[in-house]
């Protein structure tokens, strides 16, 4: 029996995938209510978690087959968190086995995934129960705890000293979900650039669909999930599952956020609609590696498309966070055009809007993959979707080293043989 709403408060380990029990079903056009807990530093931090990240588990959609797909409506993210902590990360050498996010280890006991107590404040604070020494896999190298003030919209970094107050209450300003089970990042107290302002534009850099094969978290992409391939731990994949069953749902991409349209693919059966990792703000490329992790509560809408295989992601994005080439036509422009093209003796091409998701082990990977992904479901040639994003569209950096977003104006005719072309029409106000 299906629900129309479920309250999802419910954390992984770290790892995602067919094996990981999903909550559910809710109903087709129903509705998910994620509580979320922060993603990269805390659950990086954390000796016992196994993903680079903590998502909530994921939520079967009635109906949903493989080989269909799923449409998320973003409604609402609200921010809990009253302050958040990142940096540049550097690994500790001998505190894990080939992945420092996945595979972690005492670098002294040996002992993996070691249980762990938090003493004190700062980058030794965590560790080991076995044997006492620091546990962690990774330290901040340069790095900022941040005040969130929620009612105007932005954050100030703070100095040592208010970072160090802020680490010793460093549950009460996370405001971890109950369930979680990580060790907030701010317990690490660090301060190293005070003062500086940033506007708060949060989103969720987990959203998506469950990979057909059990891996780390933060691994569900292109760029991350290609550590994995016949790699030195327990969660190693092949290539052929590499480049197969993962969903991409590690997005970092600043446009999943209230507003947008996420079309994701369904490789296990209900789907397994799942979320995490929400962040404050974050500039295009993520180039520090990590953002304003915090904890929120996020709403979506969900609705299956039967018969709608696709190999990655597409997004809607808010109109006002696509490029300007693909920005959607007005009626009066419109009505200019269709002059134009009856004196030019041509037939004019109604288009929408639409967005891929690219990824693969560097930038140029990404954007091939991209290319390839809208080749195949739109049946055009590589060097047509090539020459449509150069003039209705562009390609732009979701994640470094190999996230992309490639935007064009798609062929209306197309959208509507894949029965996706009334919510693209409506999510845009299209005036055909």
């Amino acid at each position: 029996m299906s629900e129309s709403e479920i309250l999802n408060d419910i954390f992984t380990n770290g790892i995602i995938g067919p094996h990981v029990k999903m909550l559910g079903p809710v109903a087709d056009g129903g509705r998910i209510r994620f509580l979320t807990t922060p993603g990269c530093w805390g659950p990086m931090i954390t000796p016992t978690l196994r993903g680079g990240h903590e998502v909530n588990v994921p939520v079967a959609v009635e109906g949903a087959k493989i080989g269909d797909a799923v449409v998320i409506r973003f409604e609402s993210l609200k921010i809990l968190s009253k302050a958040s902590s990142s940096g540049v990360d550097r690994s500790v050498e001998g505190a894990f086995i080939g992945d420092p996010y996945v595979a972690k280890k005492c670098p002294v006991c040996k002992e993996p995934w070691p249980e762990f107590e938090v003493k004190g404040i700062g980058q030794e604070a965590i560790v080991c129960k076995k044997c006492g020494s620091p546990a962690s896999p990774f330290r901040m190298v340069h790095g900022y705890t941040m005040l969130l003030n929620h009612s105007k919209g932005f954050g100030v970094t703070v100095d040592a000293d208010k970072a160090a107050q802020v680490a010793k209450k460093a549950w009460e300003y996370a405001q971890l979900p109950s369930k979680s089970r990580q060790v907030p990042v701010l317990v690490l107290g660090k301060g190293d650039m005070p003062g500086v302002p940033a506007r708060m534009r949060p989103f969720l850099g987990q959203l998506g669909s469950t990979p057909a094969v059990d891996i780390p978290d933060s691994h569900n992409a292109g760029d991350f999930g290609y550590f994995l391939i016949n790699a030195p731990h327990p969660y190693s994949i092949t290539k052929e599952q590499y480049e197969r069953d993962l969903t991409d749902g590690h997005l970092d991409i600043d446009s999943a956020r209230p507003g947008s349209i996420l079309i994701v693919p369904v490789k296990v059966d209900g789907a397994g609609i799942y979320a995490g990792d929400a962040h404050a703000m974050q500039g295009d490329g993520e180039v520090a590696g990590h953002t304003t992790d915090v904890a929120a509560e996020a709403v979506i809408q969900v609705e299956v498309i039967k018969k709608l295989a696709l190999d990655g992601p597409i997004l809607l994005p808010p109109e006002e966070d696509l490029p300007p080439l693909a920005k959607p036509w007005r009626k009066e422009e419109w009505e200019e055009l269709k002059n134009y093209a009856k004196e030019l003796g041509v037939e004019l091409e109604e288009s929408a809007p639409i967005q891929f998701i690219g990824s693969g082990p560097t930038i140029n990977d990404a954007a091939e993959r991209g290319f390839a992904r809208i080749a195949k479901l739109f049946g055009m040639s590589i060097e047509e979707v090539k020459n449509r994003v150069t003039i209705t569209g562009a390609v732009e950096i979701g994640r470094l080293p190999g996230m992309v977003q490639v935007t064009l104006q798609a062929p209306l005719t197309i959208l509507e043989k894949l029965g996706i072309a009334d919510i693209v029409v409506k999510h845009y106000k299209l005036p055909y």
